[in-house]
């Protein structure tokens, strides 16, 4: 079982996210993360979704996907054709005595500090999942509170497949 990225334009219209999404379920198929967002064009969403399997599978679900009415492009953005991000905020419990060495460590990942209480702090991190990971992988020793991810989002590289709408 691999990664795989699509993204997809779609319309920008009422239930177009739980149409798409029920696609998934219905065919018993498992959405790790799915992002969507109205492009340049405000009647367009770009809608980025992740799912595991394997080359037919990715190919049963563009078929699919290719079906609906509502999907005007389908792309799979494949790692060494494309830039994928993940924004997360992690807020820490932090004290006059740790506070130095969480700060240290978010500056180690170039992390923004965007909100310090009198015994929190909450990082923002924008990378890909492994960078992501491997910041919590150092917080782990304090006491992680609250975690929030966005999930991938991407693009493809350059303009050769560009879609305009």
């Amino acid at each position: 079982m691999e990664q795989f990225i699509l993204s997809l334009l779609v319309d920008n219209t009422t239930g177009v996210l739980s149409r798409i999404s029920g696609l998934f379920s219905r065919r018993a198929y498992n959405i790790d993360s799915i992002t969507a967002g109205v492009t340049a064009n405000p009647q367009i969403t770009r809608m980025t979704i992740v799912c595991n399997g394997d080359e037919n599978v990715l190919h049963q679900i563009v078929a699919q996907l290719d079906k609906q009415v509502d999907v005007r492009d389908i792309k799979i953005l494949y790692p060494d054709s494309s830039v994928n991000r993940e924004l997360i905020l992690v807020k820490v419990l932090a004290n006059a005595k740790n506070r130095d060495d969480i700060l240290a460590i978010a500056n180690i990942f170039r992390a923004n500090i965007i909100d310090v209480q009198k015994d929190s702090l909450i990082i923002e991190l924008t990378g890909s999942q492994g960078k992501l990971g491997a910041l919590i992988s150092m917080l782990s020793d304090y006491e992680i509170v609250e975690i929030a991810r966005t999930g991938i989002t991407g693009l493809s590289r350059g303009t050769g497949d560009v879609t305009y709408l």
